[in-house]
């Protein structure tokens, strides 16, 4: 037993000693235990007789992680190192998060996805296999996930631009909660990811010898829902209170899901709600250098899928709380799926997708390079967008002829290329800056350094939803909320665009940098702490506690005295 009286600073009392403590995760400090806690927990012999410090630790770790050869190694180096002692895990990934970042999420995650099997050491989170499923509520009734308050749940068959990858987007939710608590200070005890395997329809994983998923075709229909409605009644059960993060479902599911699910317990769906709100934060911050009002904008949205149409609903929001009207800010949207443009006597269009359908007599009047679908070039040639934004996980999907087309009407052109992993971005930031002379706005969902062309330096933000999701956990958690609104991501999108800072080098910033992560998640959860507070789902009803109990709450990574349980 082990039990840490209120508050991360006291001690920690516990029975453990020897290999148990030290193999415990949450409780090792490796060479760091003093010279009393090694009298009284029995750990001499078992540590070198060094007395080191959380800084020296660091230190060593991340000379250790720079020597490897590639991001993969870096990536399996940090989840061992997760996996072995969480404070020093985090107090590396706090201190260098802008360096850390890529390797604990995305890109390198993507990868760490589909080697997902060759990696695994130790248990982290809860595998619940359909197999199980009459066992969903034994599995989650263990004592040690009784501080749980914040859940990140994916199925594995949309894991990024990549597709299904199984019981291998585990990694996904891992990665995920790492932020939580990396840039939101989250205690990690008060997280836990979960994978439902359902099955895979990979056929590579299928036929791996060391898959370690359940090795059947993915279930749907009736199975599915019933499987996922067995886990959504188990979770609201154990943990009435909780946030429940929906992450990296299939399109099919992802609304769908979210709609029925989120007036029933706290929840949200970040690749369609976080997505959605660091994408209209760029845009909003890119619309404030081009001069452009947000209500003058022509967006062009590749990839019409849950997350797509996600983004375009916050943007007409937010066109609209500028005085945009409704139908005429609708009329400003353009979305290209893989038959191209949407228009509204197409067959199997969406309910998400209705409201950002184009007219056929609307169009009817286009130069079109051939006859049949409208392509995204026809679109740039015709509509002429000053905006366009990817989330289709193709690469290349923004061709040169495209970009081309489109600054050839546009002074100060706004381009979001959002898909991950970078394999899957729809054009490269260097692509981008010369196609458009140097002129374009950009926001990558991947990371890209800064593109040196034509003797200037073009920074290019990073439009990751870790900019959102934490600052969201910590609002809601700090203030009590029961349930996730629109307007909470509304106001996370704006309190972000305000963020943006102009470089050294006189450049703009559409987004802070990545090391303001952590000053980026506390302004949002203040900024949504309060609209939670307005839109009456919080249970802290004081605005002048708030700013305190958000303090309070963010965790500072640091080793605490140990006291002995006799």
């Amino acid at each position: 037993m082990t039990t840490a009286p209120a508050g991360w600073d006291s001690p920690i009392e516990t029975e453990l000693t020897g290999y148990d403590l030290i193999n415990t995760p949450m409780l090792n400090k490796g060479t760091a235990f003093s010279s009393d806690e090694r009298d009284t927990f029995r750990l001499h012999g078992l540590l070198p007789p060094h007395l080191g410090s959380l800084d020296e630790q660091v230190a060593r770790r991340l000379k250790v992680l720079r020597a490897f050869g590639t991001d993969f190694e870096r990536y399996a180096f940090l989840r061992d190192l997760q996996d072995t002692n969480e404070t020093l895990f985090y107090a590396l990934l706090t201190r260098n998060i802008e360096e850390l970042l890529p390797l604990v999420y995305t890109p390198t995650v993507g990868e760490g996805c589909q080697r997902f099997s060759e990696i695994w050491r130790k248990p982290r989170g809860v595998f619940l296999s359909y197999p199980n499923k009459d066992k969903i509520r034994e599995i989650l009734s263990d004592p040690r996930y009784d501080k749980v308050r914040v859940i990140v749940v994916s199925d594995g068959e949309r894991i990024l631009g990549l597709g299904d990858q199984g019981a291998g987007g585990m990694g996904i939710p891992i990665g995920k909660l790492a932020l939580y608590t990396g840039c939101g200070g989250i205690h990690p005890e008060e997280t836990l990811p979960v994978l439902l395997d359902v099955g895979t329809n990979n056929q590579e994983r299928l036929d791996d010898p060391i898959y370690m998923g359940w090795r059947h075709e993915r279930i749907t229909g009736a199975e599915y829902d019933d499987f996922v409605e067995e886990f959504v009644s188990a979770v609201i059960e154990r943990w009435p209170d909780v946030l429940l993060q929906w992450e990296d479902f299939a399109g099919h599911n992802a609304s769908r899901l979210l709609a029925r699910y989120r007036d029933r317990l706290c929840t949200f769906n970040d690749d369609i709600q976080s997505t959605a709100a660091v994408a209209a934060a760029t845009l909003m911050a890119a619309v404030n250098i081009t001069g452009r009002p947000l209500v003058e904008q022509r967006v062009a949205l590749v990839g019409a899928g849950s997350a797509g149409c996600g983004i375009a609903s916050l943007i007409l929001k937010a066109m609209i709380a500028a005085g945009a009207d409704e139908q005429i800010a609708r009329r400003n949207f353009y979305a290209v799926d893989r038959h191209g443009l949407l228009v509204d006597d197409m067959n199997d269009i969406t309910e998400a997708q209705r409201p950002f359908v184009q007219a056929r007599e609307a169009v009817a009047g286009w130069t079109l390079r051939e006859p049949g679908e409208i392509t995204l070039l026809d679109v740039a040639i015709n509509a002429k967008p000053t905006v366009l934004i990817g989330v289709s996980g193709q690469a290349g999907a923004f061709s040169e002829p495209v970009v081309r087309a489109m600054a050839q009407h546009v002074a100060r052109p706004i381009i979001l290329p959002l898909s991950n992993p970078t394999s899957r971005s729809e054009a490269t930031a260097e692509q981008l800056v010369a196609w458009t002379d140097g002129r374009a706005l950009i926001g990558s969902g991947s990371p890209f350094f800064p593109v040196d062309w034509k003797g200037k330096t073009y920074p290019i933000a990073q439009t990751n939803n870790s900019y959102i999701f934490p600052g969201m956990g910590l609002a809601v958690l700090a203030s009590g909320a029961r349930r996730v609104t629109d307007e909470m991501f509304m106001v996370a999108g704006v309190t972000l665009s305000r963020m943006a800072t102009t470089g050294p080098d006189g450049q703009a910033q559409l987004l802070p940098p990545i090391g303001r992560l952590r000053e980026v998640s506390v302004a949002i959860a203040k900024a949504v702490a309060r609209q939670a507070q307005r839109d009456g789902v919080a249970r802290v009803c004081d605005v002048e506690t708030l700013d305190g109990l958000i303090a309070a709450y963010v965790w500072e990574p640091h080793y605490r005295p140990y006291r002995k349980i006799d």
